[in-house]
């Protein structure tokens, strides 16, 4: 039986969450389907990739409170929304929809990843010491954080109270209300967790910073998984615009790997995927990614190049239209790769590339198996009667040198 449902906004958020789990031993299911019949599920730990992170506040709002409210009702006793470690997406509208379905009056909410340098300080979230709307995700070309005050953020989006807890304050709720915890260390979100109880945490919210908390509060643990044999070829799908990203595949083509950079016609134009001229590409990249065994597929246009923003001019196509395309084109580039007989660990940058790719091979349901570093989940999916070993990270985790140490992590080193 289903002991906890997360709702994630993305799908490397969903992994990230997961696999804290899924590290200590819980029977932890990924599943892609916002309709999934709970009753079918066989695992402790269940989490669902909602994919509302653009949609517009109302509409997340509906999607959140379905799941929530079909779990209530197969009897669930847990719920944990996931949200972004950046705050990004539809926090307030997401938290109000749990509480709604669950007719609970408080929620609480950790939004601290310590490490990976998230921390909120007296109502103000931090990424590397830095507000949130003045780093880099504040210039996140898609949806940047315009706010860093946390009580700002969530306040735009629901009518729901917010109430800060500082850190030197008792954590049980003294209102009702979405209850906003300031934390520095795991310490902290260890000690918070503590104080709320299992009876304070039916509902709870955050990042995959107090889902590793989470975890053991509830008690959800087995046997470890064990390291699976990876294919010895590295081969990254980046379909991720995040600086943090940029600089590791810089350092990484700075120690050797083939950067395949996309030209606008093949990341833009679906009628290109069914060309001859798409098929020589597929057999060259093949060809490269066998021989280099370390080799990046990049929707980003080379350095000091802005092919992508003057077609999408000369073609009328807004910010939205490029997510759209560029993700559900990589993903259908990635496809045929796979078709094609890619034998390699992938690196998959971005929650939309991720998900774009499992619909266009047509797969609903995941296994983490663990963490290779942190924000870098390894997971097992099937296709065509073959398992595959993907790795998921979100676009803004990671040291410069990341792809590189996962490279030679599988054995893909120089």
């Amino acid at each position: 039986m289903v002991k906890l449902l997360i709702i994630a906004d993305d799908f490397t958020g969903a992994l990230d969450t997961g696999v804290q789990f899924a590290a200590r031993g819980a029977v932890t299911r990924v599943v892609t389907d916002p309709g999934y019949d709970f009753a079918q599920a066989d695992a402790e730990v269940l989490v669902m990739v909602a994919e509302t992170r653009h949609l517009p506040p109302k509409e997340a709002y509906d999607v959140v409170y379905r799941a929530a409210r079909n779990a209530r009702q197969a009897g669930i006793p847990y719920i944990y929304k996931k949200t972004d470690s950046a705050l990004r997406g539809n926090i307030g509208s997401e938290l109000t929809a749990v509480m709604d379905a669950a007719e609970a009056d408080t929620i609480a909410f950790l939004p601290a990843f310590p490490k990976m340098g998230r921390v909120t300080r007296n109502g103000i979230h931090y990424v590397d010491g830095v507000p949130v709307a003045e780093s880099v995700f504040g210039k996140d070309p898609f949806e940047p954080v315009t706010a860093s005050a946390v009580a700002e953020i969530i306040g735009g989006q629901t009518a729901a109270p917010v109430v800060l807890h500082r850190l030197d304050e008792a954590a049980a709720p003294a209102a009702p209300g979405i209850q906003v915890y300031d934390a520095d260390t795991d310490g902290d979100l260890a000690r918070i967790g503590g104080e709320l109880g299992a009876e304070g945490l039916h509902l709870s919210a955050g990042c995959a910073g107090f889902a590793t908390a989470l975890a053991d509060f509830l008690g959800l643990n087995g046997p470890a998984p064990r390291m699976p044999q990876l294919p010895p070829a590295f081969f990254v799908a980046c379909g991720s615009v995040n600086p943090v990203t940029l600089r590791q595949m810089r350092t990484a083509e700075e120690d050797g790997f083939v950067h395949i950079h996309l030209e606008p016609v093949q990341k833009l134009e679906k009628s290109w995927l069914e060309s001859g001229d798409c098929g020589d590409k597929i057999k060259t990249w093949l060809e490269q990614a066998a021989g280099s065994r370390r080799c990046i597929l990049d929707v980003n246009d080379p350095a000091d190049r802005d092919d992508t923003e003057v077609y999408a001019r000369a073609h009328g196509l807004t910010t939205e239209d490029l997510r759209v395309r560029i993700s559900t084109q990589l993903a259908g580039l990635m496809k045929r790769m796979l078709d094609g007989g890619l034998d390699a660990t992938i690196l998959c940058t971005g929650g939309d590339t991720l998900l774009a790719l499992m619909r266009a091979v047509g797969v609903a349901e995941l296994t983490p198996v663990r963490e290779l570093a942190t924000g870098a989940v390894l997971t097992n999916f099937v296709y065509k009667e073959k398992t595959y070993s993907i790795i998921s990270k979100s676009g803004g985790f990671g040291e410069p040198q990341l792809f590189c140490e996962l490279a030679a992590l599988v054995g893909a080193g120089k």
